[in-house]
Formats: structure tokens, sequence, C-alpha cells
């Protein structure tokens, strides 16, 4: 499968979380990083989700909002990764940003180029992407 998703992780589900409408997926995409995504009942009936079964974690760039950890913060945002900033790429109008995690995950971030300089991101300093639960888009091989 090919996606334009920037963010694409494999996981595996690790806890769900019952809800009326809504329902709570935790996905394990490494020993130490976890992603909750926030899908209808419906989405996790017909992708026959349960805890142990393989899914494909999407997100795309523009969704991931970024924080320097130097400034304190409360967010409402459920993931929270802190990290290093990998690389910055600078296009026409935005700034690509790849945060590494502590175990290699890369995600990466487009935001203006006004943002990456207000918040003095640059190669090596620290930052937190956030995504919100409801921005990531679950997938199963059919």
């Amino acid at each position: 499968m090919k996606i334009s998703a920037r963010n694409t992780f494999s996981g595996v589900i690790s806890a769900i979380v019952d809800g009326t409408v809504n329902m709570e997926v935790e996905v394990a995409i490494s020993a130490d990083t976890r992603l909750i995504a926030i899908v209808t009942r419906e989405s996790v009936d017909s992708l026959d989700l349960c805890v142990g079964k393989p899914v494909l974690a999407c997100v795309k760039a523009p969704w991931v909002a970024l924080v320097n950890q130097t400034q304190e913060r409360t967010l409402s945002s459920r993931n929270q990764f802190s990290g290093r900033v990998r690389s910055l790429s600078r296009a026409s109008v935005n700034t690509e940003v790849a945060i590494e995690l502590a175990d290699g995950t890369l995600i990466h971030s487009v935001i203006t180029h006004e943002a990456a300089m207000e918040l003095g991101l640059k190669a090596g300093s620290p930052a937190t992407a956030l995504i919100k639960a409801s921005d990531i888009i679950l997938g199963v091989t059919a």
C-alpha cells in the first residue's frame, strides 16, 4: 500500500476503550511509543479492530503541531511526543520539520516559516510533536 501521509506508523493495537459513538484505540508503534486514535464504533467494527491486531496509523504532516520544549504549556492533545529536531527543510511557503524520538521514531510536521522561526527550531534542538487523537487514520490489510 502506498499512502500520501508523511507519518505512517506500523503498530499493534494495545488497548481499546469503548465509547457510545467513538472509541479510543491505543496503538503501540514501538516498545516506548504509543499513539491514541479516536475512531467511530462503525470503523472499529468494519476494520475488525481488536487488541493484538496489526494496524497502520497515518497522520498527514500538516496535522502535526509543534511546541518548543522550553515553553511551559498545558495542552489538550492526547499524543505528545518529545524529541529533537533531526532536520528542517524549507520549501517556498512552509518548513518541514522532522522530530526524532528517543527510540528513533521520526515524526514529520509541516509548519509555516514564521512558526519555525518563532519556535527557534534548529537541528538538534528539543521539540515536542502534538497530534490530536482524531487526526489519526487507522488502516488494516485487506
